[in-house]
């Protein structure tokens, strides 16, 4: 598996990762190659959007890491870091989220985040597992979702 800065061209691919997970949820989400471009490749409050690949390139998920400005739509204080993942159900239980997070926390680290804030919805069983066993703890809770946080601390 290669972990790697995500680039523009990477936006079809991250695209499909979110329609394989809308198919596997039915949750529907903003999916389409634009929206993956302007919302975490090019995301100007982006700190980091890694991608994942399999042994023949293509892209089995995704973490983005942005910084929290005034008025998010999450309610994370400012300048905390807000952090998303999302795997193909392809690669599941493939060790993708563990290896993306060990590119994305030393990019908090060197950003200067003080802590870091998943929003999960309260249903997602594999998302709450994933965050938890990343470090995050439960931290507010609010109408079917669960906001997880981390500390992020300098010799992290």
């Amino acid at each position: 598996m290669l972990i790697r800065p995500a680039v523009e061209r990477d936006a079809p691919a991250l695209s499909r990762v979110l329609l394989d997970i809308i198919a596997l949820t039915g949750r529907m989400r903003p999916h389409d190659p634009d929206f993956t471009l302007s919302h975490y490749i090019a995301n100007r409050d982006s700190i980091r959007c890694s991608v994942a690949l399999d042994a023949e390139g293509m892209v089995m998920g995704f973490q983005s890491l942005v910084r929290a400005v005034p008025g998010n739509r999450y309610d994370v204080p400012e300048g905390w870091g807000i952090i998303g993942t999302h795997i193909s159900p392809r690669a599941h239980r493939r060790g993708v989220g563990t290896a993306l997070f060990a590119a994305t926390r030393p990019a908090a680290v060197a950003a200067g985040l003080p802590r870091i804030d998943a929003y999960i919805g309260a249903d997602n069983a594999m998302g709450l597992r994933y965050y938890e066993a990343m470090g995050f703890r439960t931290w507010r809770e609010s109408d079917g979702i669960v906001q997880k946080m981390l500390v992020i601390t300098p010799d992290d």
